[in-house]
C-alpha cells in the first residue's frame, strides 16, 4: 500500500499495523483531518465478556479518541437475536432477551477501561441497536429497506458464499443479519452523523452493504475500514489459549492469567503485539521486537505489563509480575495465582488429578489433562505426575497444592 496518510488517526493505523482494507483511503483521510469524525464498531452480545480476539478493534477505538475522533460502541441488543452467520459453519444458538441484557452489562465493563464516555465532541457514546431494530414494522422495513438489496449480490459475499460452498445450511433468519447490520449504519449516520464503520476483515461484506444502503436511501457518502484478522506467528487465532478463551472481564479470567497470556507470547510476535496492544512508540516496539536470546523475555514482560495495565490497572500488572517472579524465579507459590477452592465434602472420596487440572484451567478437558500427564508436562508441587489415577483428600491440603502445566502455567488448589 503506497498511500501516505495525512490525518493523525490514519497515520497511527498504518504505522501500527491496524489496516486491512478501506473503501476510500483519501476521502476518509480528508474527512478525519477536518473534524471529530464519529466512527463505530458493533459488538453482538453472545457472551458475558469480550476476549483478546476483540482487543485489536477496541484499541482502534481508543486511538480514534486519542487522535481527535468520536468513538461509538454499538451493542447488538437487536442483532444478537438473529446472529451473524459470517464465516460460521452453523447457526448460533438463540439467546433470550434477558440473557442478552446480562451479556451487554458484562461487555460495558471492558469499554470503560479503554474509552472516555461523556457529552464532549470526542467523548465516546454507547448505543444499543435494539433501540431502533426492536420496533421495526416488518412490511415497512421490507418495502423501504429490503428493496435495496440484491440477493444475488448478498450470496456473492465470501462470508456467506464459503458456507454455501460447503453445502451447510444458512437459515432465512441468519440471511437477514447483513440487512440489519447495514440498516444500523444508515440509522447511526442519521442520528449521530457517523460516517465510518470499522471492524475485522470478516465484516467487510456487512460494512459494504451499509455503505451501499446509505448511498441509495439518502445519497450520502460514508466509509468502511477493516483490520486484519490477527493470528499468531504459528497460525493460531488470537483470543484462545491452551486452556480456553482469554476473557477481558476480570471475573472470568484473573489479571494474573491475562498477564501470563502476554508473557507467553512467541518471540516472533512480540514487536507486532507491542504495536497493536500497547501505546509504546513504534520505534521502541521495533527495538524490543528485534531483541534475541534471553533479552526478548524483558520485552515480553513489558508487553504483559503494558497490556495488563490498560485493562486491569498498573497495580494489577505489577502484582502479576511479582507473582510470576516468585513462582518462576524463586520456585515459590504466588498469592495471585488462579485458585481452585475445594469444599471439605468434595474430598470425602478424594478428587482426581485429572479433574484438578481441568478445574484449574490448565487443561481444556479430561483427555487433554491425561495427555499432559502422559507427556510428563504435569507437576504437583514441582514433582512430575505420572499416574492419571491419583486422588487427593483433605490430608493432602494442609498446605496449598501448586499445579503446573508445562513450564509457565500454574494454579493453586486450596481447602475451602
Amino acid at each position: 500500500m503506497n498511500y501516505h496518510p495525512k490525518s493523525d488517526f490514519m497515520r497511527v493505523m498504518f504505522e501500527r499495523g491496524f489496516v486491512a482494507d478501506c473503501t476510500d483511503y483519501q476521502a476518509l483521510d480528508e474527512a478525519l483531518r477536518k473534524s471529530a469524525v464519529p466512527a463505530y464498531i458493533g459488538y453482538d452480545a453472545t457472551a458475558p465478556s469480550l476476549h483478546v480476539g476483540h482487543l485489536m478493534n477496541i484499541m482502534v477505538l481508543r486511538w480514534l479518541q486519542k487522535t481527535g475522533g468520536k468513538p461509538i460502541t454499538l451493542m447488538g441488543g437487536g442483532t444478537t437475536k438473529v446472529g451473524d452467520p459470517s464465516f460460521r459453519s452453523e447457526e448460533r444458538p438463540l439467546l433470550t432477551p434477558e440473557a442478552i441484557d446480562v451479556n451487554i452489562a458484562g461487555l460495558k465493563q471492558v469499554f470503560a477501561k479503554y474509552l472516555s464516555y461523556g457529552d464532549g465532541p470526542t467523548d465516546a457514546i454507547m448505543l444499543n441497536n435494539a433501540e431502533w431494530l426492536d420496533g421495526l414494522n416488518y412490511l415497512d422495513f421490507l418495502r423501504d429497506i429490503g428493496r435495496h438489496f440484491s440477493v444475488n449480490r448478498m450470496l456473492s459475499f465470501e462470508s456467506v458464499k464459503s458456507r454455501l460452498d460447503r453445502e451447510q445450511s444458512l437459515s432465512f433468519l441468519e440471511f437477514n443479519y447483513m440487512i440489519l447490520q447495514a440498516y444500523d449504519f444508515l440509522e447511526i449516520y442519521r442520528r449521530y452523523g457517523c460516517i465510518l464503520q470499522m471492524g475485522g476483515s470478516d465484516q467487510w461484506g456487512n460494512i459494504i452493504n451499509g455503505i451501499d444502503l446509505t448511498r441509495r436511501v439518502i445519497d450520502q457518502e460514508i466509509y468502511g475500514l477493516t483490520t486484519p484478522l490477527l493470528t499468531t506467528s504459528d497460525g493460531r487465532k488470537m483470543g484462545k489459549s491452551a486452556s480456553g478463551a482469554v476473557w477481558l472481564n476480570g471475573d472470568m479470567l484473573s489479571p494474573y492469567e491475562f498477564w501470563q497470556f502476554w508473557r507467553n507470547t512467541t518471540d516472533a510476535d512480540v514487536g507486532r503485539f507491542l504495536k497493536i496492544f500497547t501505546e509504546l512508540p513504534v520505534e521502541e516496539c521495533d527495538r524490543l521486537g528485534a531483541l534475541g536470546g534471553s533479552e526478548i523475555n524483558s520485552a515480553k514482560i513489558q508487553l504483559a505489563n503494558l497490556a495488563t495495565a490498560l485493562l486491569h490497572g498498573e497495580e494489577a500488572a505489577a502484582a502479576a509480575e511479582a507473582t510470576a517472579r516468585e513462582v518462576f524465579e524463586k520456585g515459590g507459590i504466588g498469592d495471585d495465582l488462579p485458585t481452585v477452592t475445594l469444599a471439605p465434602e468434595e474430598l470425602a472420596e478424594g478428587v482426581g488429578i485429572v479433574q484438578l487440572f481441568v478445574r484449574a484451567g490448565l487443561a481444556a478437558s479430561g483427555k487433554d489433562a491425561k495427555r499432559l500427564i502422559a507427556e510428563g508436562g504435569a507437576k504437583v508441587n514441582d514433582d512430575i505426575v505420572t499416574d492419571v489415577s491419583l486422588r487427593y483428600g483433605a490430608s493432602h491440603l494442609n498446605e496449598p497444592l501448586k499445579l503446573t502445566a508445562g513450564k509457565k502455567r500454574h494454579a493453586l488448589v486450596v481447602l475451602g
